[in-house]
């Protein structure tokens, strides 16, 4: 037994990876992420930037029905005066999710719990990289690149579709005297239909989707899955839903005031929910994997030792009992004849023809006495 429990306990620590194991060699990571990784994100910022602060791409000029309902509420004033401004949702939308990944990184590497911390050491020709530094690396610099494609997505969005905002006539100030309003059906497309200032009124004209609840809710989404899939709360089962809940509800609180401010449409809002939502669901499910450690394979275990083998007579498988073939009795006539063909080449012949006379006899004794016996070994013989 205790042979055993060492031989198990020694093949358990080869089949464990040794340090040397655990490190992964690659001579391409530092070229792919200067060359690949680092030119795509800064053609995603500079797109983001042109986007956002130039007038590289116009916005699309969409007309209005004189005295339209849907967009005659007064303007809200600037965006600085909003209860949610820029710089407020900007400042969260980056610190939230960067303080989470940080402290939830730092505790997973220090306290060593199973499954939140990566054991692969990455080196390549020049360095090394710690799985702690590699892991906080990878998740921050998917959310930034998450985050610039939400901006960009929004961006094209109101762009391309033009759609005005619900204070869009406040801002756009037309003169329906010169226009020649004479119906609230008149349709009026005319680009100097506008005499208000004209940054407020190409800003009211980037109404779909809502930027800052894409924003918002992406942020949200990507730091709720994350408190999900890493986080381990052992002892408790409320701290996860409480803190997941609560960041969706700040996402939802920045739709709720861009509404109630009659700075976008309802339907503004869940159009930049759903873009928000479904780039940060992507890029943790396809990009990073759910936040899972990146494991090496270790080395194959050696097979098993074969049982030893027994002199004892073993079970047949399947707990099938051994069938015993008859035993095939030679009838007096095989005999007979075997002797003969035997007999016929040597020169012992006549004594061996009286022993066949001697076996004719005796076999004859025997069938006269149980005739039955003869029949049934005939039948046997045309069996066969």
């Amino acid at each position: 037994m205790a042979e055993n429990r060492q031989t198990g306990q020694g093949r358990a620590l080869r089949s464990q990876p040794s340090e040397r194991d655990l490190q992964k060699t690659s001579t391409y990571i530092v070229p792919c992420f200067l060359c690949v990784e680092l030119v795509i994100m800064a053609g995603t910022v500079l797109l983001a930037y042109y986007f956002e602060y130039t007038d590289t791409f116009p916005v699309h000029l969409q007309g209005f029905f004189c005295y339209d309902k849907t967009f005659s509420k007064p303007f809200p004033g600037p965006e600085d005066d909003s209860k949610a401004p820029p710089v407020l949702v900007y400042s969260l939308v980056t610190a939230i999710p960067t303080v989470t990944i940080l402290i939830g990184e730092v505790t997973g590497f220090l306290v060593k719990t199973d499954g939140a911390q990566e054991k692969t050491i990455v080196s390549a020709d020049c360095c090394f990289f710690n799985p702690l530094l590699r892991r906080i690396v990878r998740f921050l610099g998917v959310y930034s690149f998450g985050l610039f494609t939400t901006t960009i997505f929004a961006n094209a969005g109101q762009v391309v579709t033009g759609n005005q905002t619900p204070h869009f006539l406040s801002a756009c100030k037309p003169n329906y005297t010169a226009l020649g309003c004479q119906s609230p059906l008149q349709y009026i497309s005319e680009r100097r239909a506008c005499t208000g200032n004209p940054y407020l009124v190409a800003s009211a004209r980037k109404s779909f989707p809502s930027k800052d609840a894409a924003l918002s809710f992406y942020s949200a989404v990507y730091t709720v899955m994350y408190i999900t899939l890493v986080f381990g709360t052992k002892g408790t089962r409320l701290t996860k839903p409480t803190l997941c809940l609560l960041l969706v509800s700040l996402a939802v609180l920045v739709g709720v005031v861009r509404v109630t401010e009659h700075r976008n449409h309802w339907s503004d809002v869940l159009a930049g929910f759903l873009t928000g939502g479904a780039i940060a669901a992507f890029l943790v499910s396809c990009v990073i994997n759910n936040f899972k450690p990146t494991q090496l394979a270790g080395p194959v275990p050696p097979p098993p030792p074969p049982p030893p083998q027994h002199s004892q007579r073993q079970d047949p498988p399947l707990g099938m009992p051994l069938v015993s073939l008859p035993r095939v009795v030679e009838s007096p006539l095989e005999k007979l004849s075997g002797l003969q063909v035997r007999g016929r080449g040597g020169s012992e012949g006549e004594e061996e023809e009286e022993a066949a006379e001697e076996v004719l006899l005796r076999e004859g004794a025997r069938v006269s006495n149980d005739p039955t016996g003869l029949l049934s070994q005939i039948q046997h013989c045309n069996t066969q």
